[in-house]
């Protein structure tokens, strides 16, 4: 892979992710608050890209400028430009570097959903502090704010209110339906799941993956995740229906 190849690439990786931070499609990969530094790696990418290529240019008409000189000097350089020269060929296995860049471009991954959910230990964490909830009925809630109150603050803020919660489907081995949502620290490939199991009037035919909004109350039912033994609470569910995907697939709450 010569300089040209390798600017070429830099380029069309500074481009790749330029593109996904100006769009929504970052949000696959890294939480909402790391847009800057995505756009701002995406230009350093560019900018070193396009001073690659213009040293090379540079470079070239040097050379070139050089081979110009009349008289002996030219007549030696030109012999010396016939002998053959002494390369070291770069390695076929550089040219697999652009299969990443290529799966960036044209593929967009899916959210990590009910395969991660259902193999991977719940990661709900204490909360540091309880703030006073709105006095809207019903309340919306994210999964993890709903889990941590129900689990560490035993449901005090939550009872006697109706709940909303909106996140995607999984079945444990058991069958028990999970609401879960993804929490992540930086990025996708440290993302794990909140879950939330449901109990009362849930759906009859429950596909996994499926985005649901359900409406409930806190119930002091608790389970133990099959995968870590961590706490799983329940909610009792008064309506549920089917939603698109957000935009952000991922909770960012547990650590805001």
């Amino acid at each position: 892979m010569n300089r040209q190849a390798q600017s070429a690439v830099l380029f069309l990786l500074g481009a790749s992710l330029l593109h996904a931070g100006s769009t929504d499609l970052y949000l696959r990969y890294v939480k909402q608050g790391l847009r800057p530094l995505v756009l701002a790696a995406g230009a350093v990418l560019v900018a070193a890209a396009v001073a690659t290529l213009w040293y090379e240019r540079k470079q070239a008409r040097r050379h070139k400028r050089g081979g110009e000189e009349p008289g002996h000097a030219h007549s030696e350089s030109r012999a010396h430009s016939d002998l053959p020269a002494h390369t070291h060929p770069e390695p076929r296995v550089a040219r697999l570097l652009v299969l990443p860049l290529l799966a960036l471009i044209l593929v967009a991954p899916p959210a990590l959903g009910s395969y991660s959910a259902t193999r991977t230990g719940t990661a709900l964490q204490e909360p540091l502090a309880y703030p006073d909830l709105p006095a809207a009925d019903p309340l919306p809630l994210s999964v993890v704010d709903y889990a941590g109150r129900a689990v560490y603050d035993h449901g005090r803020t939550l009872r006697g209110r109706h709940v909303r919660l909106t996140g995607f489907l999984a079945l444990d081995r058991d069958g028990t339906p999970y609401l879960v949502r993804m929490a992540l620290n930086c990025c996708a490939a440290d993302a794990q799941p909140v879950k939330v199991a449901l109990t009362g009037q849930v759906p009859p035919v429950l596909q996994p993956d499926t985005w649901l909004r359900v409406t409930g109350t806190y119930t002091p039912r608790r389970a133990e995740d099959p995968v870590n033994g961590g706490p799983i609470p329940f909610i009792e569910v008064t309506e549920a229906e089917p939603v698109p995907e957000p935009t952000d697939p991922y909770d960012e709450s547990w650590n805001s």
